[in-house]
Formats: structure tokens, C-alpha cells, sequence
């Protein structure tokens, strides 16, 4: 681009110094004047050396690849494992007990009991086992005829009536941990938008950073072929020796401003490659064939689209999820409060031998041997108990007033957030037009000059206020992809939409 633009120029040696300024300004600021226009050296088409790394990309490698995403992976594991700690209550269990006891050559007793419980979600534990007593000073209630060698089967089941019936500590464990689960889900959803928020901010401090870098590059590349021209002018007596000054002042502020375009670019790469990581965990650097782009599709959010997004943040948002799950658990526990009102009764019911004796022979009757049980008890005041279900209460409407706060201010960032969008796409089409009427106010500037009413001091102003508003305009898009961000942060969009 700059060699067409300095074989263009070298056709203007012999040309009087004004007409040579007036020219190497239009054919130098014409091409980055108009970045909308679709010109090979249009300030947003990126060179044949350079690779576009789009925010798709970037949101990709990090949820990859990024320790936070993967340590965020993490809670995935630990609700699993909370799910299976909460199963492991309903685990069937083995259960055996042996004693025996000799003294003088005399064996008192022997005692053998093994049998195994089948913990259920329902309101009863069946058991199943098998009891082997013998010796001479057996306990009576532990007595077993020899008619099958001290052998006798056993099959029961206990069963609460009244605390525990409905619900229970392994039920509520249960489905705690159910509820972890999707609470979990939730805060993976919080975490890793918050990780993509902060990436995107400084991707497009990077965009910004980068085409800035380009405004000021050909800034300089302009000022330079200017003093160039006046040189050389002055140097044959076409003009005069504050010329060759002005223009080596404004050739110097151009180097500086691109000094620290370059070292704001440099710093920016450096701040994008802290997400970049690869498979194995290895940081990665962001090296300069790398340049970011912005898709120019999706330009705007429309009123539609934000009442959508208002309607899924009520359903999807992490933080209302969140707390819609803590108040799932609440209820579970308030539940649990109210089950321990009752009284306790318990009642348990065994066969013994039956329907098989232990030789596996059928026709014992139903009924004729077997062990029953009943446990009751209930606390007179029962004060402990209501008062736990209070506290469980209070918690439940605070936690409701928290969440319609919650959805209140999520809803209204939706809202500032999608305005302050609107209120970006508005400036931004000021800028473009301030910076086409900056346009027609050099190229008046350009007329001004060749009829000799104007001279390079002007030419300047005219030429760096039109580079400021290059600069703003590059800075309010960045702005405005920033916001876009925001808004599907703020309405809890997994994953920022991606």
C-alpha cells in the first residue's frame, strides 16, 4: 500500500510546494479516512501477514483449555460425588455378629448373627438373615431348638408411623444433594461468564489497541512523506524554511503518538495472552501475526431480543437460580421441621422360618413365629422442634425477599445495560458523520490552500482533529462490543452467548 502511495507521490517533484501538499494528503488520507468503504487499504482489512483471531475463537481456547474453566469443571465432579455420598445411605449393608464364651471346660454359649438390611427411599427398611445359638447357659430369649442344628431364618421389616413417615433425614440428604447439583450448575454458569466478561473486555482493549496502532502508523507514514516533500521543496527555493519546521513538529508528534499506540498495543497482547493456554496447560503468548476482528452482523440488539432476554434471565439467570434453589432446600427442610412434630413410633415385624425352614423345606405357617416390636416417644413441649420450624420459616421469606430484590436488579442492569448499547450505536453514527464532515473540512482546507488562502499550519489542525476522531470512533466501538458483553452477562447468557 505505502509503495503505490510513494510511486504515486515521486510524479510530484516538479510541482510548486502547495500543489505537492495538497496532493500527498489527498492520495496518503483518503484511504483511511473512509474505513466503511471497502478499499484494499481500508483500515479494517487486515494485511495478507496478518490472521484474524475472532472472540469465538478466543472464548473457545478458554473454556478449553483456561485453569479457572477447568478448575470451574471441577464442581461438576464434586455434585456427582455429593449425589453418591447421599446414595450411599440406601446402600445395602452386611451386618454380622459372633460371641462365645467357654469357662471351665464349659461351653456357655454361642452366639451368630448375620443378616443383611436393604435401606430404601420408601418409608421401610426390609432385613433378611440368619441366627445360629447354642450352649448350656443360653439367655431363653435367645434360645433355637436343634430340630435344624440352631439354625433360624429370619425376614422383617421396620416401618415409622409417625416421625419419618413422610420425609426423613436420608430422604432430605437425597435430595439436598440433588439440588447441589443444579446449584452447582448454576455457579459454573456465574464463574465461567465472569471469566468471559473479563477476557472480552480486554479482547477489545486489544482491538482498540491494535487498529489505533494502524491510525497512528499511517499518521506517521503521512507526516513523513510530507517532510519529505517540503524538504525538498525548500532545498529548490519553492518554499520556505518554517515550512520544513512545521512539518518536522508534526511529523515528531506523530512518532510519539505512535510510540504509545505501539507500547498500548504491546501491553494489551501481552494482558489477552494471560487466557491463552494450551491442552496440556502450557501459557501461551499472543505473537503480532495475530490481529482481532469484529463481526459487523450482529450490530444491534433489538427491543424484541431484550424482552427475550429479560424473559430467560427470570429463568436462567445463575444468582435467581441460585437462590431459587435455596429455596427448594429451605423447603425440604421446613418439611423436614414439620415431620419432627410427630410423635416417634416405629414399628418392626420379623418371620422366623418362614416361609423356608433352613433345610429349604415349605409349609411352616404364616404367622406362628415371629418377633414384634414398637418404639414411641414424643416430647411433651416439643419446644426444640417448633422452634426449629420457625427458624426454617423466617429463612424462607427472607430468602423470597431476597430474590425479588435479586430479580429486580437484574433486570433493571438488563435494562441499563441494553440503554447504554443504544446510547454507544447512537454515538458511534455521530462519530462516523463527524468524521466524514472532518473529512469535508480537510478537502476545504485542500481548496483553501491551492487558491492561497490556507497554509500547512491549518492543514495540520484539520488533519490531526481528523485522526482524533478515527481514534473515538475505533474507541467506541470497542465500547460498544464491551457493552454487548455486558448486556449478556447481566441476563446470565451462558456462556455470553458465545
Amino acid at each position: 500500500m505505502l509503495m503505490s502511495k510513494k510511486g504515486i507521490l515521486s510524479s510530484f517533484r516538479k510541482v510548486p510546494a502547495k500543489v505537492i501538499v495538497l496532493s500527498v494528503l489527498l492520495v496518503c488520507s483518503w484511504g483511511f479516512i473512509n474505513p466503511a468503504k471497502a478499499q484494499q487499504d481500508s483500515l479494517f482489512i487486515l494485511p495478507d501477514s496478518s490472521n484474524a483471531f475472532t472472540l469465538e475463537n478466543f472464548y473457545a481456547l478458554i473454556l478449553r483449555n483456561h485453569p479457572v474453566a477447568r478448575q470451574i469443571n471441577l464442581l461438576s465432579d464434586i455434585a456427582k460425588q455429593e449425589i453418591r455420598l447421599a446414595r450411599g445411605n440406601f446402600d445395602p449393608k452386611v451386618e454380622f455378629q459372633y460371641q462365645q464364651k467357654n469357662f471351665n471346660n464349659t461351653e456357655y454359649y454361642e452366639l451368630l448373627n448375620g443378616g443383611v438390611k436393604f435401606p430404601s427411599v420408601l418409608p421401610f427398611d426390609p432385613k433378611v438373615g440368619v441366627e445360629r445359638n447354642q450352649g448350656q447357659y443360653l439367655n431363653p430369649e435367645n434360645y433355637i431348638a436343634n430340630d435344624f442344628n440352631y439354625q433360624q431364618f429370619y425376614a422383617g421389616i421396620s416401618m415409622p408411623l409417625g416421625q419419618g413417615l413422610i420425609t426423613d433425614e436420608r430422604r432430605v440428604a437425597l435430595k439436598q444433594a440433588e439440588l447441589f447439583s443444579e446449584l452447582t450448575e448454576a455457579e459454573q454458569v456465574k464463574l465461567t461468564n465472569k471469566l468471559l466478561l473479563d477476557a472480552a473486555k480486554d479482547y477489545w482493549q486489544w482491538y482498540y489497541a491494535y487498529y489505533n496502532f494502524r491510525i497512528q502508523n499511517r499518521g506517521v507514514n503521512i507526516a513523513s512523506e510530507i517532510f519529505k516533500r517540503v524538504k525538498l521543496t525548500a532545498e529548490q527555493g519553492e518554499a520556505s524554511v518554517i515550512d520544513t519546521v512545521q512539518a518536522q513538529i508534526t511529523l515528531q508528534e506523530r512518532l510519539i503518538q505512535q510510540q504509545e499506540a505501539l507500547l498500548d498495543f504491546q501491553n494489551s497482547g501481552v494482558l489477552l495472552s494471560t487466557y491463552l493456554w494450551d491442552s496440556v496447560g502450557n501459557p501461551l503468548a499472543l505473537t503480532l501475526n495475530w490481529a482481532p476482528v469484529r463481526d459487523t452482523e450482529y450490530w444491534a440488539v433489538s427491543e424484541g431480543e431484550l424482552m427475550e432476554l429479560k424473559e430467560q434471565a427470570k429463568e436462567n439467570h445463575p444468582e435467581l437460580q441460585k437462590l431459587t434453589v435455596k429455596l427448594q432446600q429451605l423447603e425440604l427442610e421446613r418439611k423436614l421441621a414439620k415431620e419432627f412434630l410427630k410423635p416417634k413410633l416405629d414399628v418392626s415385624y420379623t418371620f422366623l422360618n418362614q416361609p423356608f425352614d433352613p433345610e429349604w423345606n415349605y409349609g411352616m405357617a404364616i404367622g406362628e413365629n415371629y418377633k414384634f416390636g414398637l418404639d414411641f416417644a414424643f416430647p411433651l413441649f416439643i419446644r426444640k422442634e417448633r422452634s426449629k420450624l420457625e427458624q426454617t420459616k423466617i429463612k424462607l421469606s427472607s430468602t423470597r425477599f431476597e430474590q425479588n430484590i435479586a430479580e429486580r436488579q437484574v433486570l433493571n442492569q438488563i435494562d441499563v445495560s441494553f440503554n447504554t448499547l443504544v446510547n454507544t450505536r447512537n454515538v458511534i453514527n455521530q462519530l462516523s458523520a463527524m468524521v466524514s464532515n472532518y473529512e469535508r473540512m480537510l478537502q476545504a482546507e485542500f481548496l483553501n490552500l491551492e487558491n492561497g488562502e490556507s497554509d500547512l499550519f491549518k492543514i495540520n489542525i484539520q488533519q490531526e482533529k481528523l485522526i482524533q476522531a478515527q481514534t473515538k470512533y475505533l474507541k467506541m466501538l470497542s465500547e460498544f462490543e464491551e457493552n454487548r458483553a455486558l448486556l449478556y452477562w447481566a441476563a446470565g447468557v451462558r456462556n455470553l452467548g458465545e
